[in-house]
């Protein structure tokens, strides 16, 4: 793809974004689901048929085959909304599920998951973390698979599945292997959730929002529960390095999507605060302390993106390997961006910041967990440093 026919692409995406995604927030805002998933399902549709679906699977599954530096500019753009990667096709945790079958699955697994999921026909869910494990090391799973008579036994309960309600399958991680060292006690492994040894105990309230459907994270569990034995993911023991791999690609994807986020809320600072009179002839722009609130967040978040891409192009160039001190670096500096800008934005917008009638308590509540997700900030920093030392 040429860069005049990607930046074409990129245009198209920000106003399918801006001119048909944004208008539905108040629905995802007030919680009214009957009417918010008709309306996405029917914007999926027009994605397909303008050729957006999916820009990050490869072509053979119906993908768009782009670059890392490709697939973080589209994150940046959908990012502008919460509802942006569910219209593309390239939401979590469907997305790093069919990335993972792709490169992992048998032929019985491509043709009855990957494919319908990779055209948007059923939705997927990710099951790892567990309540009473440390979900920043997922070498402690207690939930366990057995086989028996050619079919995996699975006992166990998880919690933050994100998307569980109305998914059609999980891909579960659990202890095959107790006597292995521990990155080689798990593997990955398909359960249909219509499979009755399989409950949806609850969706979780998130900062007091419960969520529903694909906008959602639940708690499950697994009760001898019966999968047959191709139903496995891999190699058994190899669910640690598949969650590793699974997680890399989504964090480039994660990081620019938060810089979307970021520049969204960054204008809606700028045009509240200019337009928010004080005096009778001033406003709050032109208040010193405002005006440090948006220089210190334009600087934040082109120093974010500038990290980012660079980050990309040496995936793009010389592999995943090469960028694990950059992948570790943007995890926490994008996140505390995030975080700083969103803020910013909400004092200065004073209690209307507070409110569900803007958008930036939305990302307010729901992405102060990016400091968390997909390992916390301080691991990521230890094991950075820790790499870092070794040279010295």
């Amino acid at each position: 793809m040429t860069q005049s026919s990607f930046d074409e692409m990129l245009e198209r995406i920000d106003a399918i974004v801006k001119n048909q995604i944004i208008p539905l927030e108040t629905l995802l805002l007030t919680q009214q689901w009957d009417q918010l998933y008709p309306a996405l399902d029917e914007i999926r549709q027009n994605v397909k048929a303008a050729n957006l679906w999916a820009p990050n699977l490869p072509a053979d599954v119906g993908g768009m085959n782009l670059s890392t530096v490709e697939l973080g500019q589209i994150a940046e753009v959908s990012g502008q909304s919460p509802l942006g990667h569910y219209c593309l096709g390239c939401q979590a945790p469907d997305a790093g599920n069919a990335e993972l079958l792709h490169i992992y699955a048998n032929d019985f697994i491509k043709s009855h998951f990957l494919l319908p999921l990779a055209q948007g026909e059923i939705r997927s869910c990710f099951a790892m973390t567990e309540p009473a494990t440390a979900g920043s090391n997922p070498t402690l799973l207690e939930a366990t698979a057995e086989l028996i008579d050619d079919q995996w036994l699975i006992n166990g309960r998880k919690w933050f599945t994100t998307a569980a309600d109305g998914s059609q399958f999980t891909i579960v991680m659990a202890v095959t292997e107790p006597d292995a060292p521990k990155h080689q006690k798990a593997s990955m492994i398909i359960v249909p959730l219509d499979n009755p040894g399989y409950r949806m105990i609850r969706n979780i309230p998130v900062m007091g929002h419960e969520g529903k459907g694909y906008y959602s994270h639940s708690e499950v569990e697994f009760v001898n529960c019966k999968v047959p034995a191709n139903h496995l993911i891999g190699q058994r023991g190899q669910g640690f390095k598949m969650a590793q791999q699974r997680l890399g690609p989504g964090r480039i994807q994660h990081c620019m999507r938060w810089i979307g986020i970021a520049r969204r809320c960054f204008e809606i600072m700028c045009k509240h605060v200019k337009n928010r009179p004080i005096t009778g002839t001033s406003t709050l722009a032109d208040q010193a302390v405002i005006q440090s609130k948006i220089a210190e967040s334009y600087a934040a978040m082109n120093a974010s993106r500038t990290l980012v891409m660079e980050t990309a192009k040496i995936i793009d160039e010389a592999g995943w390997a090469a960028a694990r001190h950059h992948i570790s670096m943007i995890k926490f500096e994008c996140a505390n961006m995030l975080q700083s800008v969103v803020d910013n934005t909400l004092q200065s917008m004073g209690a209307l910041g507070m409110t569900d009638d803007s958008i930036v308590a939305f990302f307010y509540r729901e992405e102060r967990a990016a400091r968390i997700y997909d390992g916390p900030d301080e691991v990521h920093k230890i094991s950075l440093a820790k790499s870092l030392l070794k040279q010295f």
